[in-house]
């Protein structure tokens, strides 16, 4: 690209920039959701990264302090134990505690789960086998009695064992997966990508799992082999979004970025607000239907069995959609706007005024069609710069840029012819 082809799309950046602003209030009127389906957003992600990080640390500060001081409520299938439950309706919690309170039970913890089923989990790993049998049956009895059951339906209490070998071997099981979970993604990353961006959407990852573990420890929430799948599955939909977004910012680098017309963070700024209605629309895609199996399938039909998996699922979702939009992009920024090449374009355009840092998704849109116009012109070459302004560009004024939400289709022919002309104005050099 010649000096001059930079200097007619820097005009034509400067030009769309200046019509942009002044209708500004124009687009106010618009509903916030008009506006982001439109492409008119321009909410500045990378300049409020200090809100969006100190609400990460508090939550994850006290969630860490309940990590401390409570642990985490794990089930049988890591730490070892008994399990026992019954299908009672109608029965509280203090009841079933109080039906198993004559049982040699030590520190029993009792659940309610989807407000039907009865559990009981206890540590019988210091018995032996003997003894634990007979424990075993003292508790059936108990149950039993609670749900109005004979003798004839004693089986209808189910019981499980893990012994403490087991709950170790599915412990380190699950850490070697998350480690080559996380090995995994960030060599892919930094592959396809860039390392800084692998940096970035690896800390997004630990912020999702912090995020999570404290939300867990906070609410002793229980964590069984379900949690560990769910926190899996989470993590990745969490990189899925990121990757999306890095994507984009990639895609804007060389025509905005690079080449000296934009800050890295008014860029990343663009890229967001570029993806954001995706973003939004793939969350509430996939946290609807959790939240589906979790109220009516959990709570409402009594299927136990999914409320771990949906629990984990919901806080993950939620935690991973955030950090996408509000934790990796603007680490991103961060990390790339330290390298020396972005730390000169912000000082040259801080120094003339920088006026494209509030550009929405429709504005680059209009730039990247009208830039070939305004380089070729009418005769396919490059203008030349004359030293005086031309007869027509001075007494003609120019038109303005169309500001409502057209769609993609419609911009060539309507607006680039009106933006050629003004990109192609003469200055003296």
């Amino acid at each position: 690209m010649t000096d001059e082809e930079v200097l007619d799309q820097e005009e034509l950046v400067e030009e769309i920039s200046l019509e942009t602003a002044t209708t500004s209030k124009d687009r106010a009127k618009l509903g916030p959701f008009r506006r982001l389906y439109a492409g008119l957003t321009t909410f500045d992600f990378v300049g409020r990264k200090r809100i969006w990080f100190s609400v990460s640390a508090v939550i994850i500060v006290v969630g860490m302090g309940a990590l401390g001081i409570k642990g985490l409520n794990l089930g049988i299938d890591f730490k070892g134990g008994s399990t026992w439950t019954v299908l009672a309706p109608g029965v509280t919690q203090q009841q079933a505690y109080n039906a198993v309170s004559p049982t040699p039970l030590s520190s029993p913890i009792v659940e309610i789960l989807g407000g039907k089923t009865v559990q009981v989990q206890a540590d019988l790993n210091g018995l032996s086998k003997a003894q634990r049998n007979k424990v075993t049956a003292q508790v059936i009895v108990e149950l039993a009695k609670l749900a109005h059951l004979d003798a004839k339906h004693y089986y209808e209490v189910s019981t499980s064992f893990v012994g403490p070998t087991w709950g170790s071997q599915i412990t380190e099981k699950a850490l070697e997966a998350l480690i080559a979970f996380f090995i995994a993604v960030v060599a892919y990353i930094s592959i396809r990508f860039e390392p800084k961006m692998a940096l970035a959407a690896f800390i997004a990852m630990l912020h999702d799992l912090a995020v999570t573990v404290g939300i867990y420890a906070i609410f002793g929430f229980q964590v069984t082999p379900d949690t560990v799948v769910a926190i899996l599955t989470i993590l990745g939909y969490s990189l899925y979004d990121t990757v999306v977004v890095f994507d984009r910012i990639r895609d804007n680098t060389k025509p905005f970025a690079a080449s000296g017309r934009m800050t890295y963070s008014a860029m990343v700024n663009l890229s967001m607000n570029q993806t954001l209605a995706r973003s939004i629309n793939t969350s509430m895609v996939a946290i609807l239907p959790v939240l589906s199996v979790l109220i009516v399938g959990a709570e409402l039909l009594g299927a136990v069995t999914l409320q771990s998996y949906g629990v984990a699922l919901t806080v993950g979702l939620l935690s991973g959609a955030y950090s996408s939009i509000f934790i990796a992009s603007p680490i991103l920024a961060v990390l790339k706007e330290r390298e020396p090449r972005y730390v000169a374009v912000r000082q040259r355009l801080a120094s003339k005024g920088d006026r494209t840092i509030s550009m929405s998704a429709q504005d680059a849109a209009m730039i990247r069609i009208a830039a070939p116009a305004a380089r070729t012109g009418s005769g396919g070459t490059t203008p030349r710069r004359s030293a005086a302004p031309t007869k027509a560009t001075s007494s003609k004024p120019s038109t303005p840029l169309p500001t409502d939400a057209r769609s993609a289709a419609s911009i060539p022919q309507q607006s680039a012819p009106a933006i050629a002309p003004r990109a192609r104005k003469q200055k003296k050099r």
